[in-house]
């Protein structure tokens, strides 16, 4: 079964017959990937790029730079507090409060005092 579809190229846009035969499915992987990005930046994915790997592809690499909506997204992981917690604990002082806010700073303070 062939299939008329548009190419761009610079010179503008003409129809080629494509075979839908050797079109490669989307992974049960790269959909997951798509799904949480879609869930942690609140962009809609629509269903027609979930059936096409190359489109579902493109979708990923524009949307999964966009920072998340969730306000605690910044926030260090659980395992990150345990490890600063456990060097404080070891050099007998404490982790900073704003480190605790920010992820980032919370791993340079655990990379100045490992």
């Amino acid at each position: 079964m062939l299939q008329s579809s548009s190419v761009e190229t610079d010179k503008g846009s003409h129809n080629i017959q494509s075979n839908d035969y050797h079109q490669m499915p989307v992974t049960e992987k790269q959909l997951s990937f798509a799904r949480q990005i879609s869930q942690r930046t609140g962009q809609v994915l629509p269903w027609e790029t979930q059936q096409d790997r190359q489109a579902l592809s493109r979708w990923i690499d524009q949307y999964r730079e966009i920072p998340s909506t969730n306000k605690f997204a910044n926030y260090p992981s659980s395992k990150q507090v345990a490890f600063a917690e456990r060097i404080a604990r070891y050099k007998r002082t404490e982790v900073p409060h704003e480190c605790f806010r920010d992820r980032s700073l919370m791993s340079n303070w655990i990379d100045s005092n490992r």
